[in-house]
């Protein structure tokens, strides 16, 4: 059980855009964002410095204390405004051009307790978005803040093991352990949970699939908006909300594929290991796998694919005993763990 810390105030400064409908509601257009702030409430006074989303997202907070902010000024207004409160943590997560200037307000005004959460690896994602140009920039900004907070890193591979601490992000509760099926493997039919977006490969695999010269189906969840495919194999799910509803789309699919071009600790991979999935990932994020039974690697071709997905097929039974002996974080765990480090 953890220790609550209820009286301590936490502060959590992030980049991504967080909308707010008419009753006072936020909503997050990430899962990640919005069970880690949830969670550590539960343990601490939580308040939240956001950037303005106009649309409404999909992942809802439970908690109210946000300030959502549209352009940077504002954004380190609101950072500014939260040093009147006498010992405060700082929890600054992923490194941005917002978050680094708020970090160096914070150093700027002498605040200590600060913590910077590495959700995934920005050099990897300036390269597949910007550039490789752009690295530099990154880099520069990941050096100074790196130097001057403690590291929380939810991979090895993100920072200096002997310099930075380690946590398991994990939104599994105990329901994602009960009840589970046996799916009709008589074809295959391929889950996608997730944002539609160019690092996170979901069009590159369409393209792929189409290719597929055998009987199969894929199912996406995630925001149909963004999303265009003529085929009719191709079936469109939309945003999933209720955790239980998801974890029926997975109960309903045999075959999970996570098919980003980089990731750093992906819910969606043990959320399918929970189901006992088997799951296929591509070679660029294999160190993903972390040694987890179930978890296949394929190149990013149509040959290599077709092959792992007729193995998975074959020898399902036998793959869903080994996923057995996997042992998976929990969302309890997580939030005990950051409770630990920031304490």
């Amino acid at each position: 059980m953890a220790v609550t810390y209820k009286m301590k105030k936490l502060i959590i400064l992030c980049n991504e855009k967080v909308s707010c409908d008419t009753q006072n509601d936020f909503y997050s257009l990430n899962a990640d964002l919005q069970i880690l702030p949830d969670g550590l409430n539960e343990v601490y006074d939580v308040e939240c410095v956001f950037r303005k989303l106009k649309k409404k997202a999909n992942h809802k907070f439970n908690l109210k204390k946000i300030k959502l902010c549209s352009n940077i000024f504002s954004f380190l207004y609101n950072v500014f405004k939260t040093f009147q409160i006498k010992d405060s943590r700082y929890l600054i997560i992923t490194i941005t051009p917002y978050t680094f200037l708020s970090f160096l307000l914070l150093i700027l005004f002498r605040k200590k307790n600060l913590f910077l959460y590495l959700m995934s690896s920005g050099h990897e994602e300036y390269r597949h978005i910007i550039g490789r140009y752009s690295v530099w920039i990154y880099d520069l900004m990941f050096k100074i803040m790196t130097k001057n907070t403690k590291v929380i890193v939810c991979h090895k591979r993100l920072f200096e093991e002997k310099k930075s601490f380690l946590v398991n992000p994990s939104r599994l509760k105990k329901n994602w352990f009960e009840n589970i099926n046996q799916p009709d493997i008589s074809k295959p039919n391929f889950l996608y949970v997730g944002r539609i977006n160019p690092e996170k490969g979901i069009i590159n695999f369409i393209d792929l699939f189409n290719k597929l010269d055998f009987d199969c189906e894929l199912c996406i969840a995630g925001n149909k908006d963004y999303l265009k495919s003529g085929s009719s194999k191709v079936k469109k799910l939309g945003y999933i909300s209720d955790e239980n509803e998801l974890i029926k789309i997975y109960d309903n699919c045999n075959i999970t594929i996570l098919p980003s071009f980089t990731e750093a600790h992906p819910y969606v991979l043990e959320e399918s290991l929970a189901r006992k999935r088997p799951i296929i990932i591509f070679e660029e994020i294999s160190y993903v796998k972390q040694g987890k039974l179930g978890v296949f690697i394929s190149k990013r071709d149509k040959d290599s694919f077709s092959e792992i997905v007729k193995k998975v097929i074959k020898n399902y039974k036998d793959i869903q005993l080994e996923m057995e002996k996997n042992s998976l974080p929990t969302q309890k765990g997580m939030v005990n763990r950051f409770s630990e480090i920031i304490e």
